[in-house]
């Protein structure tokens, strides 16, 4: 007989150091060196990380010989299991890896206005003159998510478009990818814009031919706004994490790296971990040197909360996007010649600004979407590496535009791409007008990163996308979006094979932030963070997986979140 206690679920957050048997499953992971592994059950030991895997055939019962005394004769095959779950068939995975995204931003976006499904100006304009009506109370009308490529505009909209919706007070609303804000004339005045404001560096003021603003404010100008707009509380802040903690565990998330962390997103992880609230895996990685030093001093942080946080890298912006043409391109954009983006940073400072992270054994990532960004990043890193030896896992994040003579460098250098599919399905299409069909060989180039040997990272770049992994590994699958388009994928010489795009959000995401000896794999001694589907991944088609159903998700050997 059975001597393994059954459980309800509910009952194993709060049991007594013991481990737990989780059988009945149809468990996938991958080894170390990135194959498809299979099992039946998982044991997890008190501390809350993988003890063995069980492959399904091992007796529940130990013969220890006619000598024992004939009531210690059998004994238990699993002497330290004192509780049991029934996986009910179900497929068990490790825990997804979002390898770029930004908490307290899809935080922030879940409290505010989110026009992200809006396909006309006149669906917005709507949108927003309701969400001001509901919140009369407020001084500002903030929200995010506008795309003027969906809703078919052919321009940025203007402050007078904005006007019709809210005019009696300021309204700032940032665009999907983050990179341009759309002030109204309220807004515009109350931050003190006019036709003399000059362009910072690294930005632009739209103007009309007078040189007048016309409303939309491009990476480095929509500070001009930002600086002026009323913060969050410390309170508003708390919930913002909470719901964004939801979404992400919700979404089959576990752990997250965090790119642009500040010093108020850092006192607002360590609340909720000093708290008990801290559910989900946090790589912070620190928005500019500034909120780098000012939180980890002279080298990284500890792994704090049971390896749930850590501030261990900084990010430099590079460029901006190629939504709002700020990513920086070596030629021209081919639907506007003349201008090739914004370059952030001269090389000079670039190359200061890391070699002071870089001497303190901080990570150092990039975010670099045109060709000629990235090829500025790569520049420096090899520029860097003979003094900063040693396994330093450079990052570029994004690498969505890269010159086809770049793309073996990534992997010569050691640089990790880290990248999120879902972009390339929802900016094909404008790509295509950005750059003209014939400078699409390096864009969004996975698998030919993946076969000249560099290590890719996948995320979302939530919350500019979906956090949804599933929807993310169907595009790296397909090269195609939600509605199986384009027919047979987008350039699908660029597809990967299940087992890529699943190491790339397991494996590949965790090695990126100094973290494969913590999570990324199920194997013994490393943390039992794992989800239960409704199907093999595996053997899915793009569009089953976009289908997935996520039953619970487990951080450390406990479910938190569960589906009700």
């Amino acid at each position: 007989m059975r001597r393994v206690l059954a459980l309800a679920l509910v009952s194993v957050a709060a049991r007594a150091q013991a481990d737990t048997l989780i059988d009945n499953v149809n468990g996938l992971t991958l080894s170390e060196f990135g194959q498809l592994s299979r099992f039946k059950g998982l044991i997890i030991g008190e501390d809350g990380r993988v003890v063995r895997l069980l492959s399904g055939d091992e007796p529940q019962w130990i013969d220890q010989g006619k000598k024992a005394k004939k009531s210690e004769r059998y004994k238990p095959a699993f002497p330290n299991v004192t509780f049991r779950v029934d996986g009910k068939g179900r497929t068990l995975i490790p825990g997804l890896i979002d390898g770029h995204g930004h908490v307290m931003g899809l935080g922030g976006a879940l409290l505010l206005l989110d026009l992200s499904s809006t396909d006309t100006l006149a669906q917005a304009q709507a949108a927003i003159a309701a969400h001001a009506a509901d919140h009369a109370n407020r001084k500002w009308i903030l929200g995010r998510g506008w795309n003027q490529e969906r809703w078919g505009l052919g321009r940025f909209p203007t402050a007078a478009e904005l006007d019709a919706a809210i005019a009696d007070r300021p309204a700032w609303l940032e665009r999907v990818d983050g990179h341009a804000g759309w002030a109204n004339s309220a807004a515009l005045a109350a931050a003190g814009i006019t036709a003399k404001t000059p362009d910072p560096e690294g930005g632009r003021i739209e103007r009309d031919a007078a040189g007048r603003p016309t409303g939309v404010l491009v990476d480095a100008a929509m500070a001009l706004v930002n600086k002026i707009v009323p913060p969050f509380t410390p309170k508003e802040r708390d919930l913002a994490f909470a719901m964004a903690q939801d979404a992400l565990l919700s979404s089959g998330v576990t752990a997250i790296a965090d790119m642009g962390t500040s010093v108020d997103d850092w006192q607002v992880f360590r609340r909720a971990g000093d708290s008990k609230r801290l559910k989900l895996r946090i790589f912070s990685y620190a928005d500019g040197l500034e909120p780098l030093l000012s939180v980890a001093g002279g080298e990284p942080t500890p792994w704090l909360y049971e390896d749930r946080l850590r501030m261990g890298g900084v990010k430099f912006l590079l460029d901006g996007a190629l939504g709002s043409r700020g990513a920086w391109l070596k030629a021209d954009y081919a639907d506007k010649p003349g201008t090739r983006g914004l370059q952030f940073m001269e090389d000079t400072k670039l190359r200061n600004m890391m070699s002071r992270a870089a001497l303190d054994g901080y990570q150092i990532a990039v975010h670099a979407i045109g060709d000629a960004a990235n090829a500025q990043a790569l520049d420096a890193y090899a520029e860097l590496a003979p003094t900063y030896n040693g396994d330093r896992r450079w990052r570029i994040e994004h690498a969505q535009i890269i010159d086809p003579n770049d793309l073996p460098r990534f992997a010569r250098q050691g640089v990790i791409a880290s990248m999120q599919p879902v972009h390339q399905t929802s900016d094909r299409l404008m790509a295509e007008a950005r750059l003209g069909p014939g400078r699409l060989a390096g864009a969004y180039a996975w698998k030919s990163l993946a076969r000249s040997g560099a290590k890719l990272a996948f995320g979302t770049d939530v919350p500019v996308e979906s956090p949804d992994p599933f929807a993310g590994l169907a595009a790296a699958i397909s090269r195609q979006d939600e509605k199986s388009e384009p027919a047979g994928g987008w350039t699908p010489l660029e597809r990967l094979t299940f087992e890529e795009a699943f190491a790339a959000y397991t494996s590949g995401a965790a090695y990126a932030s100094f973290a494969e000896g913590k999570v990324g794999r199920l194997t013994p001694g490393l943390r039992a963070d794992f989800l239960l589907i409704d199907r093999d991944p595996s053997n899915a088609s793009a569009a089953e997986l976009r289908k997935t159903v996520l039953f619970e998700t487990w951080v450390g050997g406990q479910p938190v979140w569960v589906r009700k």
